[in-house]
């Protein structure tokens, strides 16, 4: 069975059977907009989902038959993806810290506004959005692979930068792991958890 991960974007084959979807989900939109992974825990064969709209209030939570998945393209398909010619602080900040993110060996994509536009083509992008971002880090990283993210964290000044951790055990913000607060609230499959060991979490 596909291991499907947060942050993964989907298309289906036909619209998504059963779910009592919002007005503004209408068949023309469906037909264009990947939806995306989210954490949640489901029986097999279901893929938790998130559908976003046009606009940042348009947002619906539900599940899909992982059968009827067509096409699938994760956050780091969309790491090296062309770049829409559209002006815009987070696209600008994507080119800038690519060359970083890259310079430190983990797996890495945009997720968010950014991560769909790319992936669909679509207009979601606003001058003042965020950039998304996931690193998949297996292991707590060394002294200089923790630099080389404090570097990429204080590149960005244009735009908010949101920076998520994957441990491969759920995801975390990068903001507050270098706080050095202690605990992470770390986003699970089963729930969030507030732990100072989010990459030893059984």
């Amino acid at each position: 069975m596909e291991a499907w991960r947060a942050h993964d974007l989907l298309w289906l084959d036909g619209l998504p059977d059963g779910a009592s979807l919002p007005a503004w989900a209408d068949s023309v939109w469906l037909q264009a907009a990947p939806l995306v992974v989210r954490r949640a825990s489901t029986a097999p064969g279901r893929i938790p989902v998130g559908l976003r709209g046009r606009s940042r209030s348009e947002r619906y939570a539900f599940e899909v038959d992982a059968s009827a998945v067509v096409r699938r393209v994760t956050p780091e398909m969309l790491a090296h993806a062309p770049v829409p010619d559209f002006s815009c602080a987070a696209l600008d900040a994507l080119r800038q810290v690519a060359p970083l993110l890259d310079a430190t060996g983990w797996p890495w994509g945009p997720t968010g506004g950014v991560g769909f536009a790319l992936a669909s083509g679509l207009p979601v992008l606003r001058a003042d959005s965020d950039l998304d971002l996931v690193l998949r880090i297996g292991a707590p990283p060394d002294l200089a692979r923790a630099d080389a993210l404090r570097a990429i964290a204080a590149t960005v000044t244009a735009c908010r930068l949101d920076m998520q951790i994957d441990t491969g055990r759920g995801g975390f913000a990068y903001a507050e792991w270098a706080a050095g607060r202690g605990r992470v609230l770390l986003k699970t499959d089963h729930g969030p958890v507030l732990t100072a060991t989010p990459w030893e979490l059984a």
